[in-house]
Parts: structure tokens; C-alpha cells; sequence
């Protein structure tokens, strides 16, 4: 077992009898997950005398309740570029992750720099240098505003579509934090916008479709593992 395996078993290390562990506000309240089946686990492995490590078995699916915590982190960022669904309810569910925040602002950043690349790539100005360069920054400074308020209307649509179409029977709301959380983190395609901008060619149309396509693609299936826990818990 490699280094990054072995730290991703340190983090998903849940109490265990007779084993000293630091147990973390996930294990103590039961809120590990399984990858497969989205089910509640205990902890994600069972450390047994002089480093014998033995990954839990899910209850429901008869699976490993979260493989990932034997990958290299990069392994576990190429199955989120690939879209898999397991890869986001590990990082959702089974590790601690905080950076929902400021990879929202970058990437608002990212949006509101093609924005602003595009409509100075559109105005000739023949004002004087310091009046171009006091407006081209306001002008930024708009496009901010601007796609942090579709971003907020985006996630207002995605939100009020899953509370109409969840069951009539469902007693319990949609975990709206949950997935708020999930849409941050699956909106980190925005990066690519800016190499995109940078390395300007013929194909960054192209280039700029396919980045809106690949972010959209990953927030369906950030929304598809939560959005499937809720329904679970419901049932």
C-alpha cells in the first residue's frame, strides 16, 4: 500500500474496539457512506493489531464501503474529471474537504475574466489611457457581479427543480447544503477558462463549449450521488 493510500486509511479510520482513534464528527454521528449504494457505514475500516488494515464491507450491497481510501489522490481527481459518480460521494462523504469557498470565488474569477476578456475583445475605446484603464477595471468588477448572480440563479433553478419532483411521500426536505456543497466542488471545470483565454487559437469557441458542457456534466453527477442519499434516507 503506497503513502497516499495509507494517509487516505488514517482519514477514514473510525472507532474500533479496543483500537485508541480519534473519532471524527462523521464516525461519531454515523455519517460515513457507501460509494456503491449510498447506505450509512460505521467507519470505512477496521484496524486490527500490528497495521493489519481491513477495508468494511457494506451490509447492503456486499461491496468495499469505500475503495478510494486505498487511491493516490490523484487517482481519486482523475475519477472526478471522468465523471464517476463513487468519486464524488467519496469526496462528499468520506473525507474532510473545506475549500467549497474559495473554489467558488476562483472560479467566479475565471467566469467573470472571460466575460471581461470577450468585452474588451469587442470595444474599441479612444478614451485617454487612465480612463480606459479606470473603466476596463469597473468593467471587470460588473462581470463579477453579473456571473455571480447567474451562478446564484443556476443553483436557485437546481434547487426548486429537485424540491417539485421529489416524492409526495418524502417526510424529509432535500439536503440543500449537501448539495449546494456538491455543485462548488463539481464546478471546478471553470478553471480550464482561463488557459483557455490564455492560450487564445482558432478552436477556444470550441474549447469554451466543451469546458460548459464537461462543468454541467460534473454537476449532474455531484447532484445524482446526493440528491440519490436523500432518497435513500427517505426510504
Amino acid at each position: 500500500m503506497g503513502n497516499g493510500g495509507r494517509s487516505g486509511l488514517q482519514q477514514g479510520k473510525g472507532n474500533m474496539d479496543g483500537v485508541a482513534a480519534t473519532p471524527t464528527a462523521a464516525s461519531a454521528s454515523c455519517q460515513y457512506r457507501c460509494i456503491e449504494c449510498n447506505q450509512e457505514a460505521k467507519e470505512l475500516y477496521r484496524d486490527y493489531n500490528h497495521g493489519v488494515l481491513k477495508i468494511t464491507i457494506c451490509k447492503s450491497c456486499q461491496k468495499p464501503v469505500d475503495k478510494y481510501i486505498e487511491y493516490d489522490p490523484v487517482i481519486i481527481l482523475i475519477n472526478a474529471i471522468l465523471c464517476k459518480a463513487q468519486a464524488y460521494r467519496h469526496i462528499l462523504f468520506n473525507t474532510q474537504i473545506n475549500i467549497h469557498g474559495k473554489l467558488c470565488i476562483f472560479c467566479l474569477l475565471c467566469e467573470a475574466y472571460l466575460r471581461w476578456w470577450q468585452l474588451q475583445d469587442s470595444n474599441q475605446n479612444t478614451a485617454p489611457d487612465d480612463l480606459i484603464r479606470y473603466a476596463k477595471e469597473w468593467d471587470f468588477y460588473r462581470m463579477f457581479a453579473i456571473a455571480a448572480l447567474e451562478q446564484t440563479a443556476y443553483f436557485i433553478g437546481i434547487f426548486t427543480f429537485l424540491w417539485v419532483e421529489r416524492p409526495m411521500t418524502a417526510k424529509k426536505k432535500p439536503n440543500f447544503i449537501l448539495l449546494l456543497k456538491a455543485l462548488l466542488l463539481s464546478s471546478y471545470g471553470k478553471l480550464l477558462l482561463i488557459p483557455a483565454v490564455i492560450w487564445e487559437h482558432d478552436y477556444t469557441p470550441l474549447c469554451l463549449k466543451l469546458i460548459k458542457v464537461f462543468v454541467l456534466t460534473s454537476n449532474f453527477q455531484a447532484i445524482r450521488g446526493c440528491h440519490s442519499v436523500t432518497q435513500a434516507r427517505v426510504q
